[in-house]
């Protein structure tokens, strides 16, 4: 008999998430099954549900910031074993056999398969996924903790670990929130000076706490074009459409900004700001499963670990509505 996944689904574009259930496909051979302990809310799982990509099959179960263990394992998996404490985050396969897959980098595979696009993620009893994409969590970290890893730790990680930051650099993180927050600890953990920037200085002592040492505030003060030539390395983690002329000039000679928030409209960047001093603009999204293990170990061995708020997954509707509200603080996990 195929096993009834009991979950939370959302039927039509920004409609509610209610109850549903549905049997799980049959294992293949290179799957394993979670049982879910523990699945963060992304700011994703909101995109998929109201539809804002164009590409959400209904109905949708939410939930790419999987944390749970093993529950079954297809015949040709090996180094998982059921009962084992593993995570799962935005992508669950990939072809495996073109030229960003044999170099590590599954994420940039042209045909990789996404944990909510077309399937179903863990705001769920279980989900199952390529076992390639199944990482074990080391024991030293707390599962509420790993789950907003899984998506926006990694998302933050892969460019830090990529895009040649380095112990001594003096970088800057656009936007303390749930990416920013993560941002500044991994960079300050890495060995940076680190600045943060947001439109206040609302969170100036809370992202001193997190391991910033300077604080930008851009709304009614001129503390941004006074750090002209100041960074080598600038990572945006904001939705918002700023003044990417400015964080340009905030660049030393060779520096980089790095995208990894999605603004709302196409950048405008003048290209002689760019050409003089050898400035780059680059993206970052959640990386490969080699990549998330080494950000767990070096969560583990440093002590980086997200600001969570939990809820029963029980009490999804009340979650998904204190994120959509913008009231977390900073990532928000339910439990099963």
């Amino acid at each position: 008999m195929p096993t009834k996944v009991q979950a939370y689904a959302a039927r039509t574009a920004k409609g509610p998430v209610e109850p549903f259930s549905y049997d799980a496909p049959p294992l293949s051979a290179h799957e394993v099954e979670i049982a879910v302990s523990h699945c963060g809310i992304c700011h994703s799982d909101i995109a998929m549900i109201d539809n804002d990509w164009q590409m959400t099959k209904y109905p949708l179960v939410p939930g790419h910031e999987v944390v749970g263990t093993v529950s079954a394992v297809g015949e040709d998996v090996e180094g998982l074993k059921p009962g084992q404490r593993v995570g799962l985050g935005w992508q669950s396969g990939s072809c495996g056999l073109c030229e960003f897959c044999r170099r590590g980098k599954e994420h940039l595979c042209a045909n990789e398969q996404d944990t909510i696009v077309g399937r179903h993620g863990g705001w769920a009893s279980s989900v199952q996924a390529d076992a390639r994409f199944v990482v074990p969590i080391p024991e030293a970290l707390e599962s509420a903790n790993v789950g907003p890893m899984m998506c926006a730790g990694s998302t933050v990680w892969g460019p830090i670990l990529h895009y040649g930051v380095t112990a001594g650099m003096r970088t800057a993180v656009i936007g303390i929130g749930g990416l920013g927050h993560l941002a500044v600890q991994f960079l300050a953990q890495s060995g940076c000076e680190v600045t943060a920037i947001s439109s206040t200085h609302s969170k100036d002592e809370e992202a001193r706490r997190f391991g910033a040492s300077d604080f930008i505030a851009t709304k009614g003060t001129d503390e941004l074009s006074q750090s002209a030539g100041r960074f080598d390395f600038i990572l945006s983690t904001v939705s918002a459409d700023l003044n990417w002329g400015e964080y340009i000039k905030a660049l030393r000679p060779e520096g980089t900004l790095v995208l990894c928030g999605i603004p709302e409209s196409e950048l405008k960047i003048a290209p002689f700001g760019i050409i003089q001093g050898e400035k780059s603009v680059k993206g970052g999204r959640a990386t490969s499963p080699s990549d998330v293990v080494q950000m767990l170990a070096f969560a583990a061995r440093t002590g980086v670990k997200p600001m969570v708020e939990t809820f029963p997954l029980a009490n999804v509707k009340v979650a998904l509505d204190h994120v959509r509200a913008g009231k977390a603080r900073y990532r928000v996990v339910l439990t099963a």
